[in-house]
């Protein structure tokens, strides 16, 4: 009996080894591990990568703005490459006919904008602020008087409204000197002179002088004219490079307080000075002013997100490029006129 034991044991061994007893139920199947195919429902959540921004805008408009706008449009065509920008001056009047005209997606304006043209379908977003600045030339016969006292709101009156002082010596209050005052004004429709009128309590036509057409040709007008004065937005008056008044050229302090000295808080004899008075409010507004891009009408499409990234991400450019950012209320609600 024990050999046929231990034979049926070695047999039951094999059987089992070779699969041919099934296992026991363990009551636990195996999962299949499932195979996931694309339905309706997935489909839905699929990410779709966002469209590149294409097309072209156009600008024209104000010299004040022209260098800026141009600075934007460099950097903005580097985050988009399918977009191109194309910016021209020639004066804030140009550049609100020609939006209003539907010349250009984007008028440049640096004056206020008047009830007539809102009327007409203009929608003004604030972007930047700046300053009109008195020029003279750095040969002037009275130059250190003037830059040791500044010169009075009302002597600026009677040289460009009133006409009533001519020569450089009433303005240095120095008999000897008797070398006439040559004024220069802007003879196209310009926010500068729009703005300096305004702060001599007048209009544009309103200014005295020989009309010269652009900011750089009333600069090049004082550079090479001794006894001449101007006015140009500060950005022309100082080298982008050094920040001092370009060659040629002083730019003059107003003597606010009327004390008969041109105190520290009044000086704009470099950029820095002029952005920090104008800052602070010590120089005053205007000629100190707020510039506008201008759409016919609420912007939309490309042109609304090239002037949302100019009221965001494009402010960081404002302060190398010489401007002055715009307090963040102001931007928030240009924002929210644009949305």
């Amino acid at each position: 009996m024990g050999k046929k034991l231990l034979i049926a044991v070695i047999l039951i061994i094999s059987l089992l080894l070779s699969g041919c007893i099934e296992k026991p139920e363990t009551g636990v199947q195996p999962v299949p591990t499932p195979t996931i195919k694309p339905t309706e429902s997935t489909q839905e959540f699929e990410v779709i990568p966002k469209k590149e921004f294409e097309g072209t805008i156009t600008l024209s408009g104000a010299f004040a703005l022209y260098p800026m706008a141009a600075r934007w449009g460099e950097e903005f065509m580097k985050l988009h490459p399918e977009v191109r920008i194309e910016v021209t001056a020639g004066g804030s009047g140009k550049g609100m006919d020609d939006a209003l005209n539907g010349l250009v997606d984007i008028g440049m304006v640096s004056r206020a904008i008047n009830s007539s043209e809102i009327d007409r379908g203009a929608y003004p977003i604030a972007v930047a602020k700046g300053a009109v600045i008195p020029t003279i030339n750095s040969r002037n016969p009275a130059l250190k008087e003037i830059l040791s006292k500044g010169i009075k709101r009302k002597t600026f009156v009677d040289i460009y409204i009133n006409g009533s002082v001519k020569t450089w010596g009433e303005v240095a209050n120095r008999d000897e000197i008797t070398g006439g005052i040559h004024v220069y004004t802007r003879n196209d429709a310009a926010g500068a002179a729009e703005v300096w009128a305004e702060y001599l309590g007048r209009r544009q036509e309103n200014l005295r002088g020989t009309g010269v057409p652009g900011d750089p040709e009333v600069l090049a007008a004082v550079q090479k004219d001794p006894l001449g004065i101007g006015f140009n937005n500060y950005n022309y008056a100082f080298d982008m490079t050094t920040g001092q008044p370009v060659a040629g050229v002083q730019v003059v302090p107003i003597d606010v307080n009327e004390n008969g000295i041109a105190d520290p808080e009044e000086e704009i004899d470099t950029r820095e000075k002029t952005i920090a008075a104008v800052k602070k409010g010590t120089f005053p507004h205007p000629p100190a002013r707020v510039e506008y891009f201008i759409t016919k009408g609420k912007p939309e499409g490309l042109k609304a997100e090239f002037i949302r990234w100019v009221l965001s991400d494009g402010q960081k450019y404002l302060e190398d490029a010489g401007y002055i950012p715009l307090p963040g209320e102001t931007l928030e609600n240009g924002l929210r006129d644009i949305d």
